[in-house]
């Protein structure tokens, strides 16, 4: 802890944190306006922005530049412009490009792009004036598609897809982009006669071959686009008044499965399967979600991944029923602590978790500027192995101040009994307390209390986190703590590990130095990482004080980390990483790693880490290497290697060598029709997997889906293998 605190100290001294007030500066006291021109003529959504309309409402020209360096001149402008009709919300965008055509970045043409390696132009809406969220609306000089919802600027749900339109074209001077977004897909307040509407809107362009990140209108470098106690005001609007608004979204499904043994067949299942999700606005505050007999064949897989430490990897959510919306759940923000996670709904209740079939679901979200209510239910099928299960979360959130906010949350799950498979009806149930508090624009506050009961074992557990954050153009400075106690058991949840208390302060300095002209950002920092047991808080589990002096982005987009981590184990339960089983004992050790990439967003980029020293009673090195090719945007292949070398390791001092192949093509006609494979080969376990994903957006948001599977447990003499394909269709109507 003392050389975390010196190291800090140094950094303070050495970056001028003394010039804080020349680099955060507060929102505007009266926001700046943006004018919305109603249109009577019809817009075609092409990207041409050809109609006289555009040219006949005001431009927004006055972009404030935050990347690389706040303020001053703009190499790339932007004008935006805002037109609407009785139903949707225009806006039509030209982005100049100091190369154009030549200038474009963009690594494919999927959608839920990384906005961090694209040229990117995107649109933040907070229709409710919540000044805690931003629904964002994005696309790239290709048209590709990203929407989400962001929460505090602070949690982010890239999984929700909203019903809009966006066209682009090319030219030699930039690129054009024209948006429209339906009215029915924004939730806003019912307006009151006599009263404007106003809307607080921002918008943001990073144009990648430069990082020249623009924003309208400024913000500091230290926040993001969706810091919405900065936006503008979005004025002249005459919205629509609430309607039925519901969107049926049915689906046709046919799955094949085949399992052999060797040239056995041992299984084989042929199903042809419907159902359906349903959304209905009740109202432009409350929607209420409906799904029936639901499937997520389509949905990515998992990678494959070797775990060589003592916590439990947390695998993300990716079925689209319980993406949408997932950040307004208590927790839902962090990977160690989570009272409710969707993941556990669809698994058997048994050791080996298998997937369970869903037979309905229902999701109600009710938000306002002043508070948000939420429920979810479902109803799992009883399989073979498991019987039936019904799970339920309830959560209510209320703001306070400019950004502040207290929820609520309790999830209950409750497994039927079965009298074929001789078990009792039992339940489980978390209650939780959670807030986030930002006192200052550039301090946040977060915590979260939750216990659980569990009607199985009779205990009563806990859990909590609690984070505290500074973050400036200059620095970031962050604690956090997080606490499972040995009885807490959510079965709607997830735990990294449990009896445990853990503690990390830490910081960087975040240095833009003018006197090396090569480098963009410099950022040298430690944090500290302490674990110990939460039952008893004098037994130690685990240090390591992470330091990285060197984490640096160049003028070329390339990036360099040189860091060391010193570590101290104490290991007292049997522990086999990779098979390998440790000796009780106390160890302590350092490890040291190197890493670099070129320039993502090139046609060919690579990148390369090296992570090597001793550990435990041994050494590993690893080398993870990167490769990724797209002459064109409609063409992406990449290629990722993962090597262990493991000497002298545990009570047999034993040798292990691993190697984990990835490698990944993607096709693409264009953003609505693409073709990706993608294929894995553990050495671990010798399993080797395909995935063949066709996707087609034949309408908006209405796709065609043809899924190819195939699992062998020893490539090179299958013993077990697992085929499956997929064909699905769904349609979606929104009237």
């Amino acid at each position: 802890m003392f050389r975390v605190t010196i190291l800090l100290l140094l950094i303070y001294h050495f970056n001028g944190w003394s010039q804080k007030e020349e680099q955060n500066f507060p929102p505007q006291k009266t926001p700046l306006e943006i004018k919305a021109t109603k249109t009577v003529g019809k817009i075609t959504i092409d990207g041409e922005l050809n109609e006289a309309e555009w040219q006949n409402t005001e431009a927004v020209t006055d972009f404030f530049r935050v990347e690389p360096i706040q303020g001053g001149s703009i190499k790339n402008a932007t004008t935006v412009r805002v037109l609407y009709d009785n139903k949707n919300l225009y806006f039509g965008v030209f982005a100049k490009d100091s190369m154009g055509k030549k200038g474009i970045r963009i690594q494919d043409l999927r959608r839920d792009f990384n906005s961090g390696e694209n040229d990117v132009f995107g649109i933040q809406i907070d229709a409710q004036n919540t000044k805690q969220y931003a629904a964002s609306f994005q696309t790239t000089p290709y048209g590709n598609q990203l929407d989400l919802q962001n929460f505090n600027d602070n949690n982010t749900d890239r999984d929700w897809n909203a019903l809009w339109s966006v066209r682009t074209k090319r030219t030699d001077i930039g690129y054009y982009a024209e948006f429209a977004i339906p009215f029915k897909s924004i939730r806003y307040d019912k307006s009151i006669k006599g009263v404007p509407v106003e809307w607080g809107i921002t918008f943001y362009r990073l144009a990648r071959k430069d990082f020249e990140k623009t924003v309208f209108p400024a913000i500091p470098q230290s926040f993001s686009q969706n810091r919405m106690v900065y936006a503008a005001k979005l004025i002249g609007l005459e919205v629509p008044p609430p309607s039925a608004n519901i969107r049926i979204e049915p689906y046709t499904l046919y799955q094949y499965d085949e399992n052999k043994t060797g040239n056995t067949i041992t299984n084989k299942s042929n199903d042809p399967k419907i159902g359906g999700d349903v959304k209905w606005a009740i109202n432009p505050n409350a929607v209420l979600d409906l799904t029936l007999n639901t499937d997520f064949a389509q949905a990515d897989v998992d990678r494959a991944v070797n775990n060589l430490e003592r916590f439990t990897i947390f695998f993300p959510e990716r079925r689209q029923f319980f993406l949408e919306n997932s950040g307004i759940w208590a927790g839902g923000g962090n990977s160690q602590v989570r009272p409710f996670f969707s993941r556990t709904i669809g698994l058997e209740n048994t050791f080996n978790a298998a997937p369970a079939p869903l037979d309905v679901g229902a999701r109600y979200t009710d938000r306002n500027e002043n508070r948000t209510i939420a429920a979810l239910a479902v109803r799992q099928r009883d399989t073979d192995n498991s019987p039936a299960s019904t799970f339920g979360v309830a959560r209510y959130t209320q703001n306070y101040g400019k950004e502040n906010n207290i929820g609520a949350m309790v999830t209950y799950r409750l497994d039927d009994s079965s009298r074929d498979l001789g078990v009792s009806s039992q339940n489980n149930t978390t209650i939780s307390i959670d807030g986030f508090i930002r006192p200052k624009s550039e301090i946040t506050l977060s915590y979260l209390l939750s216990t659980s009961l569990d009607s199985e074992t009779g205990d009563t557990g806990y859990s909590g986190r609690v984070f505290a954050g500074s973050r400036t153009n200059k620095y970031y400075l962050g604690y956090v703590n997080t606490f499972v106690s040995n009885s807490y058991a959510p079965d709607m949840g997830f735990v990294f590990q449990k009896d445990v208390m853990y503690h990390s302060p830490g910081g960087y300095a975040i240095v833009r130095p003018k006197w090396l002209p090569f480098v963009r950002r410099w950022d040298p920092g430690a944090f500290l990482n302490y674990y110990h047991d939460f039952e008893d808080f004098g037994n130690f589990q685990q240090a390591s004080i992470y330091i990285f002096p060197i984490y640096t982005w160049f003028k070329d987009n390339s990036f360099i980390e040189a860091s060391f981590t010193p570590t101290w184990q104490n290991i007292n339960f049997n522990f086999a990483p990779l098979g390998l089983e440790i000796q009780e004992d106390e160890y302590q050790y350092t490890r040291f790693l190197l890493r670099y990439n070129t320039d993502q967003s090139k046609k060919l980029s690579a990148s390369i880490r090296y992570d090597f020293g001793n550990f435990y009673n041994g050494t590993r090195n690893t080398v993870i290497a990167g490769l990724r090719y797209a002459p064109v945007p409609h063409i992406a292949l990449s290629a990722d290697y993962e090597h262990n070398d493991i000497n002298g390791l545990g009570i047999l001092q034993e040798d292990l060598d691993t190697d984990l192949y990835t490698a990944n093509l993607r096709l693409a006609l264009n953003p609505r029709m693409q073709l990706s494979t993608f294929y894995q080969y553990n050495s671990f376990n010798e399993q080797g997997r395909w995935n063949v994903r066709f996707s087609w957006e034949y309408m908006p948001l209405s796709f065609i889906y043809l899924v190819f599977n195939d699992t062998q447990t020893d490539v090179f003499d299958p013993l077990q293998r697992n085929t499956q394909f997929i064909s699905k269709i769904t349609f979606l109507k929104q009237f």
